[in-house]
């Protein structure tokens, strides 16, 4: 799951140097420690039934915002090249002249999962939540579960997302702090 993954979220962002193999590393982090946590907090039984299709919908939501996040920070120093350079010829390290450019991918890859948890159950009902109550279970223990899954899916999908920026950000310079040219120039 984590490869093909890996493979989908780096050609979102095919001109991130060697960006399938950060999404894929980002996507694997961000899953594994989530659900190391579950496990070890014993959320779920450490058991196929229950881990593959949890994996399944962390690494889902991993992809599509790692891939969202690398992509969109890459464009966004593309069109602030400018103002990259000037702080970088003022003194800036990499890290200080990309803040913004990064907060900015952030924000926009998180944005849409971040929506939608604050209006599960009010505006759309999960399938987790639905099947519970459909197949007998109490509401109560239904939304807890949903709540679960829902914390799990932010969680991945946060960790995946900032570590794909700090693993991507350096290939955008040169050793010396410059703005590595050819990332951005084709498209």
């Amino acid at each position: 799951m984590v490869m093909i993954a890996g493979y989908t979220a780096g050609q979102r962002a095919k001109h991130v140097p060697r960006g399938k193999s950060i999404a894929g590393l980002s996507i694997l982090a961000g899953t594994s420690v989530t659900m190391f946590l579950l496990v070890i907090l014993n959320v779920f039984p450490f058991t196929p039934r229950y881990i593959i299709p949890v994996a399944g919908m962390m690494v889902g939501n991993s992809m599509t915002v790692t891939g969202v996040t690398m992509k969109r920070l890459r464009d966004d120093l593309k069109i602030q090249k400018d103002l990259v350079e000037t702080a970088l010829a003022l003194g800036a390290t990499p890290r200080q002249a990309t803040v913004q450019q990064v907060k900015r991918s952030l924000i926009l890859a998180l944005s849409p999962i971040l929506d939608n948890a604050k209006t599960v159950g009010l505006i759309s009902l999960p399938g987790a939540m639905t099947g519970l109550i459909m197949g007998g279970a109490s509401p109560m223990e239904a939304i807890q579960l949903q709540i679960v899954v829902m914390n799990m899916l932010i969680g991945a999908s946060t960790m995946s997302s900032i570590m794909s920026v700090y693993l991507c950000r350096p290939a955008f310079f040169t050793k010396a702090y410059q703005l590595e040219s050819k990332v951005f120039i084709s498209d």
